[in-house]
This record gives structure tokens, sequence and C-alpha cells, in this order.
């Protein structure tokens, strides 16, 4: 799923990513503008706004990157795939 952010919508000047496609039976879908709801990935950024990012003023942006790997790392714990406030916020964001 890729919305229409210009990289994704040339393959013209470099193949790379077209030809990987078509070798391992991989197809593209483009959204429309405005509909990034329908890319199910986009919900995991909401989520990861509202729990690494929202209310928070970082003096670097190596302190944005820590709180945003440390958001990852407990994310990826099993434990936090159940969380009830996570699974709400994610469904939030899955509209489509």
């Amino acid at each position: 799923m890729l919305d229409n952010f210009s990289p994704h919508l040339t393959t013209k000047k470099d193949t790379r990513v077209g030809d990987w496609a078509a070798a391992d039976n991989v197809e593209f879908a483009c959204t429309s503008t405005n509909s990034c709801w329908l890319n199910r990935i986009e919900a995991q950024f909401t989520a990861l706004r509202c729990f690494a990012l929202d209310g928070t003023h970082h003096a670097s942006h190596k302190e944005r990157g820590s709180m945003i790997r440390r958001y990852v790392s407990r994310r990826n714990k099993n434990k936090h795939a159940a969380d009830d406030r996570l699974r709400e916020v994610v469904n939030g964001a899955n509209v489509a």
C-alpha cells in the first residue's frame, strides 16, 4: 500500500523496486490523495505519536530518537501488544 509520495510513484529512473516486486509477485496499491487511513501501517504511527511524542518537548533529535526507540522496543514485546489502550488507539485509527 503506497501513498502519493512522489518517490513511490516513480520507477522510470530507478527500477530496483519495480524489479523486486515483479520477481517476488508483489503488487503495489496506491491510495488516493488524503486517504492514508486505507494504509494499515498508518495506525501504528498514530500509536507512536500518542504514546511516545504527544505532550513532549524534546531538547534534541537524539532525545526524540531515544523516545521512539524505547517505544518501538516496548511495542514489540508481547505484553504491550495486548495493551487495551494501544488496541483502542490503533482501532480508532483503522477506520477502514
